[in-house]
């Protein structure tokens, strides 16, 4: 399967490949166990949204753009930029933090706690732990203070990141997400956008620091309240939320047999209420729905004309598996379409976005994917330009 760009202004282009030979997956019969669960109603989860992080599908959406006090999901955020600064190497995880007479004094067992002690002298990588597994708003306080040396600092960077990463529509007014007279809020939308950044972005930090049944710090253990960690198959987090304010919420994922989904639901009256329809939901999506493998990773899908390039063109390939949620039982016809901002312009890197590929069914629900460059171009020097230009001619 193959297609090639043509030449022409920079602009929004798209290009229709061709679907075939594209193998369905073939469908079980379901077991009487395996019946599809219900969608959770509105009264258990008035915000509710699920997305296939594999293919971008969103599955089921509402509320998904009204904002919603975050409460500890708040935390989330203050978890992905610790990874983004261990990144960069501006903290790393034993690097060890002391517990201020300040961080102390406000946040001595108020709310969700690590127990912290007043000069406690602990590794970022407790403190991390301590904020993913128990909620930590000692932890989380302490953590932004020591990484950027006041929570003002941390707080600026907190909302630089998520505009940085198109969260567009949520702000961040404390690490924790404990009131604070209505300075943090979120979307639904926005806290998928920040659980695929973070598991995308940092996959090994996620593993290790993320989905821990429980933590142990000072000679306390104390468990995860995860509402599907050891009750929902292949469920590894992120962050559950309560305050009187905001209700309850959960931003949650998991993986089975090579698809991730993500869900959120929010405004629950009742943290029974929202366990129940986050389990629920978390089950529907995945027996309500197949997997249809598209392309594998790495695998040919189309090539793009590369302008002022030392090779004239670059093939585009898929950067993991792609594969679609398709309804239970369905075999769709898939009509794919490839989109890019062209002429693609030298020099290219391996690895780079270049296209999207968005994919339509009747009965599915749509996906946009990346596709990235398969080598790098370089800039053709002055002769290879020269002769780009006149094989230009004869195309």
């Amino acid at each position: 399967m193959s297609a090639r760009f043509p030449t022409a202004p920079r602009s929004l282009l798209a290009l229709v490949v061709a679907a075939t030979a594209l193998a369905v997956p073939s469908v079980q019969p379901r077991a009487a166990e395996d019946i599809v669960p219900a969608i959770p109603s509105e009264e258990d989860a008035p915000i509710a949204l699920l997305v296939d992080l594999t293919s971008g599908q969103t599955l089921f959406s509402r509320e998904a753009d009204r904002r919603f006090v975050p409460a500890s999901i708040t935390k989330t955020m203050t978890t992905f930029l610790a990874f983004e600064k261990l990144e960069r190497g501006e903290i790393n995880t034993q690097q060890v933090v002391t517990v201020s007479d300040d961080a102390f004094r406000k946040w001595r067992r108020k709310g969700s706690t690590m127990f912290l002690g007043r000069g406690d002298r602990l590794t970022v990588d407790q403190l991390i732990h301590g904020v993913t597994t128990v909620s930590a708003n000692d932890g989380s306080y302490v953590l932004g203070e020591a990484a950027d040396g006041s929570i003002e600092a941390w707080l600026a960077e907190m909302n630089a990141t998520a505009r940085r990463f198109g969260m567009k529509d949520s702000h961040f007014g404390s690490p924790n997400g404990y009131p604070d007279e209505g300075q943090t809020w979120v979307t639904a939308n926005d806290l998928v956008t920040l659980a695929r950044a973070m598991i995308r972005r940092h996959p090994s930090k996620f593993d290790h620091f993320v989905g821990h049944p429980e933590f142990e710090y000072n000679g306390i253990t104390q468990p995860n309240h995860d509402p599907l960690i050891g009750k929902v198959k292949g469920a590894d987090g992120i962050k559950t939320g309560f305050t009187y304010q905001a209700g309850y919420g959960f931003l949650g994922t998991a993986e089975r047999d090579g698809r991730r989904l993500v869900m959120v639901v929010a405004g629950s009256d009742s943290g029974r209420a929202r366990n129940k329809a986050a389990q629920a939901f978390m089950e529907w999506g995945f027996a309500a729905f197949d997997r249809m493998v598209l392309f594998g990773k790495d695998e040919r899908i189309a090539s793009a004309q590369v302008q002022d390039g030392s090779w004239p063109s670059v093939d585009l390939v898929a950067p993991r598996m792609i594969a679609l949620s398709v309804p239970d039982n369905a075999r769709p016809d898939v009509k794919l379409s490839i989109r890019y901002e062209g002429p693609v312009r030298a020099p290219i890197r391996k690895g780079e976005q270049i296209a999207t590929l968005h994919v339509e069914s009747a009965s599915a629900p749509a996906a946009d994917i990346p596709l990235v460059a398969a080598a790098d171009i370089e800039r053709a020097g002055p002769l290879q330009r020269v002769v780009n230009g006149v094989v230009g001619w004869f195309r």
